[in-house]
């Protein structure tokens, strides 16, 4: 597509009147706000306390850094729509939107992965845990997990721009989803649905099947570990990451299979803010680590 001919993009989701609008976007505020201060609280904690250095919450902080990112590449341009009426984006916005909720979306599926090889060789080899996990592992893995999803993001980003539009391109979603840009293209889309499918089966089955592999393997070893107490304390250590695979996986299934447009748009928004708004408070809540360390900090500042 010519640079000349690029479109003006019509953000347009929900319809309400001026009062259900306000009450609509504190609400969204304030889960933006609150999604910041948890992951920022987390990623300091981590940094923070030496006990918390450890290739499990370097994953952490990573995921949190992560959260930060994808929430704040849609949120925002929502929140600015809504406080100005301005509905229009220009398309090299839209595609610069697109191709950063693909990158981190895609980042946190392979890194959640790698979070679940490193409960595995914790739990199966808990006296080779350091060697295999060092910190040249972890940050391989961590540019790894960014690498392939940045080419992943480019290429699909590639292909929807050159799908092709006439006048202004109305977006029925709160941001610049791809399922939408695809709705108003006048575009053979067969190519992109081909590679979508393609793509949803390397980055939906394969890391999930590897994570279920890895807790097969980690099921295996608790349920041989002779005393309870132990089999709990084992097993509650990766009770969190398996919190947030479900969260993450479960919401994100839910929207591949949705075919109403107001569904999506509504399973969109609840993606797009539940599961960076639910990862800080699940660590926190669940993870001891976590909690002593607050504790630990507040007690320093008394």
């Amino acid at each position: 597509m010519n640079i000349t001919s690029w479109p003006m993009v019509h953000i347009f989701a929900f319809s309400m009147s001026e009062n259900q609008s306000i009450i609509f976007l504190t609400s969204v505020l304030l889960i933006y706000l609150v999604t910041l201060s948890g992951n920022l609280l987390i990623i300091s904690l981590i940094c923070l306390e030496p006990r918390l250095h450890t290739p499990m919450y370097f994953f952490l902080c990573y995921l949190s850094t992560l959260d930060i990112m994808y929430v704040s590449t849609t949120l925002p341009k929502f929140i600015y729509v809504c406080l100005t009426g301005d509905h229009v984006m220009s398309y090299t916005s839209c595609m610069a939107q697109l191709r950063l909720y693909l990158l981190f979306s895609d980042v946190e599926c392979f890194l959640l992965t790698s979070m679940a090889g490193d409960r595995y060789v914790a739990v199966c080899f808990p006296l080779r845990y350091s060697l295999i996990m060092s910190k040249r592992v972890c940050v391989l893995l961590a540019f790894s997990a960014l690498f392939m999803a940045l080419v992943n993001a480019s290429i699909i980003t590639c292909f929807a721009s050159n799908l092709t539009f006439f006048g202004l391109v109305n977006i029925k979603n709160f941001f610049c989803e791809l399922k939408a840009l695809m709705n108003v293209s006048f575009h053979d889309n067969s190519s992109l649905k081909m590679f979508l499918i393609v793509d949803s089966m390397i980055l939906g089955v394969i890391p999930s099947c590897m994570i279920l592999a890895s807790y097969i393997c980690i099921i295996y070893t608790v349920l041989n570990i002779k005393s309870p107490g132990g089999r709990w304390k084992t097993f509650s250590s990766c009770s969190s990451h398996i919190t947030i695979v479900v969260i993450f996986y479960g919401s994100g299934m839910i929207l591949y299979l949705s075919q109403s447009l107001k569904q999506e748009i509504i399973l969109s928004m609840m993606f797009v803010t539940l599961v960076p708004l639910l990862n800080p408070l699940v660590y926190s809540l669940r993870n001891k680590d976590i909690t002593r360390a607050i504790r630990r900090r507040m007690e320093k500042n008394m």
